[in-house]
Formats: C-alpha cells, sequence, structure tokens
C-alpha cells in the first residue's frame, strides 16, 4: 500500500519529465578533491533540516564529492528522502522558501539546486531504491580505491567531450556506474 500524503490520501505523481529551464549547456570541469565539500555539505544538510524538520526523514551527502579523495564536478549532491514524493506542499515549498531553486519534477524525484548552480537537492521517497542505489556507489568508492580510480578516469575522460547538456554527461557514466554497483551487490 503507498503510504498516504498529509490528506489522508496518496496523489498521482507526476507522468513526465518537467526540466525547468529546459537544456543547459554548461562548462563540465573535473578538480581535485577539496577538503571543503564536506563542510558545505554541513551547511545545508542544516539548511534542509531547518527547512523541513521532520519532512526530511534522511539527509545524506552523495555522488563524487561524498568520496573523500575522488576528483569531482565541484557541485554538491544531496539525497533527501521523504514520506510522500507527491506531497510537495511539505518539501518542495519550503525547500523553494529556503531560497533553493526547482530543476527537476519527474517520476519519484525532485532536485532543487542553488542559485550558484553549486550543490544540488535531489528528494526521493522513502524506500526508493534510487536512494539505496546513491548510498550503495558513494559507499563502495569510499571503500574500494580500485573502483575510484576507474571512477575517476571514466569521468576525466568523459569530460573531454562536447556533451550537449549535463545529462548526456551523466548518461555516459552509466555503464561503468552499473559494473561498479553490481560488484558492490556481489562483494561488500
Amino acid at each position: 500500500m503507498e503510504p498516504p500524503g498529509p490528506s489522508g490520501r496518496r496523489r498521482p505523481d507526476v507522468v513526465g519529465v518537467e526540466l525547468v529551464g529546459g537544456v543547459e549547456k554548461r562548462a563540465l570541469v573535473i578538480v581535485d578533491a577539496d577538503p571543503s565539500w564536506p563542510g558545505i555539505f554541513a551547511d545545508h544538510e542544516n539548511r534542509v533540516r531547518i527547512a523541513l524538520g521532520a519532512t526530511a526523514r534522511t539527509v545524506e551527502h552523495i555522488g563524487s564529492t561524498s568520496v573523500p579523495g575522488l576528483a569531482a564536478k565541484p557541485i554538491i549532491d544531496i539525497l533527501v528522502t521523504v514520506d510522500d514524493i507527491t506531497a510537495e506542499e511539505v518539501h518542495l515549498d519550503p525547500l523553494l522558501r529556503a531560497g533553493y531553486q526547482l530543476r527537476v519534477r519527474e517520476p519519484g524525484h525532485r532536485l532543487v539546486r542553488t542559485p550558484a548552480l553549486d550543490v544540488q537537492v535531489h528528494v526521493l521517497e522513502e524506500g526508493d531504491p534510487a536512494g539505496a542505489d546513491h548510498l550503495l556507489f558513494r559507499d563502495r568508492l569510499r571503500r574500494h580505491g580500485g573502483d575510484r580510480g576507474l571512477y575517476e578516469r571514466t569521468k576525466r575522460d568523459l569530460v573531454r567531450s562536447d556533451w550537449v547538456d549535463m545529462n548526456a554527461y551523466a548518461d555516459a557514466k552509466t555503464a561503468v556506474i552499473t559494473q561498479i554497483k553490481a560488484r558492490a551487490r556481489a562483494t561488500p
């Protein structure tokens, strides 16, 4: 049974992808790991927790900037889980009031980001397998230098290409991410 929204009944989720502002071509750059990234995450974790209170079931640092020693795009990714992704008035509206801007609304996922485009907050429903996948991948890279090196080399190779937008670059990493997650599931 689906969890109920604030009114007691679950609303249907969006069915398509809304990319607010359309496709964006941005310069993609990979930089060496920056020791300030965990602190930036901590600042935004606090900002998100103040905005959402108990609505935020979890707030986790994900993505390459969450892996010590891993080169990355200098964009902090944060995973927030909530009870009901369709109850935007209890998670999306407070994040917008806290100064984040809506970028993506798609089935099961909302993404807000800072105006400076240096922090992205991914909102998923508690129990969504995508959330567990983010943590599985992050934790594998934190523990396994071989996979961390493979992922960094892949990113550095891909960033040399001219991508239509960041989503195309992200899609190009899918095969190596899938391989690393498969190893993580097979060997803890």
